[in-house]
């Protein structure tokens, strides 16, 4: 693999900005110095007016491999994600079928050893019949437990409350779950239907999959987890009411509950559905201004901890549908970065603290082995960011196998020019390497 120096960067990393070069050699980060002499095998960056920041980690996404791969595959959206400046993924159960047994986990794993551009774990899903199996999971081999306790496919709807208590009881693995009352969307749901007949507005979305239902839902997951001591972890936050059951008094190494939010629901909020349609479309669904102004507030006062994607592709034949047959989930991770970056010109949220919530907070929540921080020893998980070079998100850019974004037509301020995975160079202004892939994320646990 040789070596490469990156020199003259501005490197953010734990809070700071500070100008350094960086040796890579192999796949681990060797030196950071203010001035290191370039061996005379290496390949040198130049990076003077660039950042340079960890990989970001993704901890929830979903690839749709295997059984769904018309809408997207492990290669294609971890090609997108690296492009992005994603270098770990973290993806759900919910394919077909469901990685519900460890025979059918390590079978995505198999395939993410020779697809994947970037680095990977995937979570075991629980259901409410397989106690036994969830308990063979390796916590230092596998993510964590992903459980539905609301918008499941297939059979993965836990809602027996005993069977979910054993859980809760029985794992000191991550627990990471979707939080939505179904008996509460199935009422509002046939509320509209009477109304609108099969003809429902779009805008009813976040009334049907309201924040009654949200709070509901992960209040008693909550209660539960305090109740039996588990390692809660709450995904994708959408409303106001929910922010409010969070803490921010202590580290959050020490949290025994967390939460995350998504880039959807920072970037859009209900009065975006006249002009995007069902392209935003997500369960649970994007709110009032509101609500993503009490997401924002929460974010940045460290009661949410994560920035994710919740990336879910359909077909764009799928999404045009009307919104009773339209999916709910949308592609993100090539624009999610961007994205948090565009804010930072805002002034609504500073570099340092996107990194904190992109790289460094799912490293520490899931306890996951010397990635996540630009440090002496760690895995050269890296990437560039040109923060003058602008870019618009157009159809013939798009690298998601769906080839349709919400973000289509947005210009971002920034580019990512560089993204390192374990120290072999993925992506370089648009040229991908094609030969090296991502390894399988280890844990310490």
């Amino acid at each position: 693999m040789g070596c490469t120096v990156i020199k003259g960067a501005s490197i953010i990393n734990e809070g700071k900005i500070f100008k350094r070069d960086l040796l890579i050699e192999n796949e681990i980060i060797k030196t950071i110095a203010k001035d290191i002499k370039v061996p005379r095998s290496a390949t040198v960056i130049k990076a003077k007016g660039k950042f340079l920041i960890p990989g970001a980690i993704d901890d929830q996404v979903h690839f749709r491999e295997p059984g769904l791969t018309h809408k997207a595959n492990i290669a294609t959206e971890s090609k997108a994600a690296a492009a992005g400046g994603i270098t770990s993924f973290i993806e759900m159960p919910n394919t077909v079928p469901q990685a519900t047994t460890q025979d059918l986990l390590e079978d995505k794993f198999t395939i993410a050893s020779k697809d994947s551009y970037v680095n990977y774990s995937f979570m075991f899903g629980g259901t409410n019949d397989n106690l036994e199996e969830l308990l063979k999971t390796d916590p230092k081999k596998v993510a964590g437990i992903k459980l539905f306790l609301g918008s499941s496919t297939g059979n993965m709807l836990v809602d027996n409350p005993e069977v979910l208590e054993k859980i809760f009881s029985s794992t000191d693995m991550v627990i990471s779950v979707h939080c939505e009352d179904e008996q509460t969307i199935k009422d509002n749901f046939q509320k509209a239907l009477d109304q609108y007949g099969e003809e429902i507005p779009i805008a009813q979305h976040p009334i049907i999959r309201s924040a009654e239902a949200c709070y509901l839902s992960s209040s008693k997951a909550i209660e539960l987890a305090k109740k039996t001591g588990a390692r809660l972890h709450v995904f994708h936050l959408s409303t106001a009411i929910e922010t409010e059951l969070f803490r921010n008094d202590i580290p959050l190494k020490d949290k025994k509950i967390t939460a995350e939010v998504c880039v959807h629901h920072l970037n859009f909020n209900s009065d975006d559905y006249a002009k995007k349609g069902t392209f935003i479309k997500w369960n649970p669904a994007v709110k009032t201004k509101n609500d993503q102004g009490a997401l924002w507030k929460a974010l940045l006062d460290d009661r949410i901890d994560v920035i994710a994607t919740d990336h879910a592709p359909h077909t764009l034949e799928e999404k045009q549908n009307n919104y009773t047959k339209a999916p709910s989930g949308g592609p993100l991770v090539q624009h999610a970065l961007p994205a948090m970056l565009n804010f930072v010109d805002q002034g609504k949220i500073t570099i340092e603290k996107v990194v904190e919530k992109m790289c460094h907070n799912p490293a520490i929540l899931f306890e996951i082995e010397k990635r996540g921080y630009v440090k002496e020893g760690y895995y050269a998980d890296l990437v560039l960011i040109d923060p003058e070079k602008k870019w618009t998100v157009t159809k013939d850019n798009i690298l998601y196998k769906c080839r349709w974004s919400p973000f289509e037509g947005t210009t971002f301020n920034n580019s990512i020019t560089h993204t390192f995975v374990n120290g072999n160079l993925i992506y370089d202004n648009g040229v991908f390497n094609e030969e090296n892939k991502g390894k399988r994320i280890t844990f310490n646990r």
